[in-house]
């Protein structure tokens, strides 16, 4: 028997047009020989869902159902493609645990705290073979902080707010006369913003997930970008950025970047697919870890579906084992 799903999109931030492009992914790749699918999209006014003939039908929040004329919909599941808040950071998470919902991502507490990029790198911090950029995180900023923060760390810099992704409102700083336009554009973005010293190195992001035999590490893809760093043009503009999937690593590199991510997934008790971004340092191969996102992008140009088929899979299966796991 066919489960009903309800694929979420839209959003609350700046990310919402690529929660939308995702969702147009995931929508065509869904198997509809085992799963009904109706697409909700989440604003901050409305959460509804849009018929074959154009019209809107509101979500009833009480038990995130739907009416559509006498006929109520109730969901199995849901599919999470809605990017930063509220689908990133728990807040959706939280609700549907509290409506009985199961779903395809982290639940609402991993979610929250891998949102903070901050709180993220204390957690992974001791995992064996990882290690974490210099950093400070900050909560206000001020007329000295450019200063108090070259106390401390090493130029070049990133800076970059400490909540979100798709490196909206980050920057690379190389000279102490741009950090604080740096940090102006990043507290734009948030309440809290990180600064890390550079790790100078190969570039690297890989998808991790949780199958039916556990978890499981995807091929890595290796970021070259004509860019400065991979920020948001080089996310999602096609040919700003060359991604190379399997990434350049010897066996030893491969063996030790699966064990490392993996052990990184299960501590932070992840579920569904994530994406770790890493860099080998040059000289050392040190695995630097960057970030996680817990709703990485399944766009026309994002990498999971890439690595998914490197993997020698089709995405509606890819899909289909996400929502079974999720399901069980």
């Amino acid at each position: 028997m066919k489960k009903t799903i309800a694929l979420v999109t839209g959003g609350f931030t700046g990310e919402s047009v690529i929660s939308l492009k995702s969702a147009e992914v995931i929508d065509s790749n869904i198997d509809r020989e085992l799963f009904d699918v109706y697409k909700i999209i989440i604003t901050r006014e409305h959460w509804y869902y849009v018929d074959e003939s154009g019209i809107k039908h509101v979500i009833d929040k009480n038990d995130f159902s739907l009416q559509i004329k006498d006929k109520k919909i109730t969901f199995d599941g849901v599919f999470i493609g809605l990017h930063g808040s509220p689908g990133e950071d728990g807040k959706l998470q939280g609700y549907f645990d509290m409506v009985g919902l199961p779903y395809t991502t982290c639940d609402a507490i991993t979610s929250a705290i891998t949102m903070n990029k901050g709180y993220t790198k204390a957690i992974v911090n001791g995992v064996k073979d990882l290690h974490v950029a210099r950093s400070v995180q900050l909560f206000e900023n001020h007329e000295t902080l450019s200063a108090e923060i070259l106390q401390d760390l090493k130029l070049p810099l990133f800076v970059k707010p400490n909540n979100g992704g798709s490196s909206i409102g980050m920057s690379k700083v190389k000279t102490a006369e741009e950090l604080p336009e740096a940090l102006a554009k990043a507290f734009k973005e948030d309440s809290q913003v990180l600064v890390e010293e550079f790790i100078k190195g190969r570039e690297f992001t890989v998808g991790v997930y949780k199958g039916k035999e556990g978890i499981k590490v995807l091929p890595a893809t290796e970021i070259v970008t004509s860019k400065e760093f991979f920020d948001f043009e080089a996310k999602y503009t096609a040919g700003v950025t060359e991604e190379i999937t399997p990434g350049r690593m010897t066996a030893d590199e491969l063996a030790r970047v699966e064990r490392v991510v993996a052990e990184a997934y299960r501590k932070l008790n992840c579920g569904g697919v994530v994406r770790i971004d890493y860099i080998l340092e040059e000289g050392s191969d040190n695995f630097y870890f960057i970030e996680v996102n817990t709703v990485p992008g399944q766009t026309a140009t994002s990498l999971i579906p890439q690595q998914v088929q490197i993997a020698g899979r089709t995405i509606k299966d890819f899909y289909t084992e996400l929502l079974e796991v999720a399901l069980k």
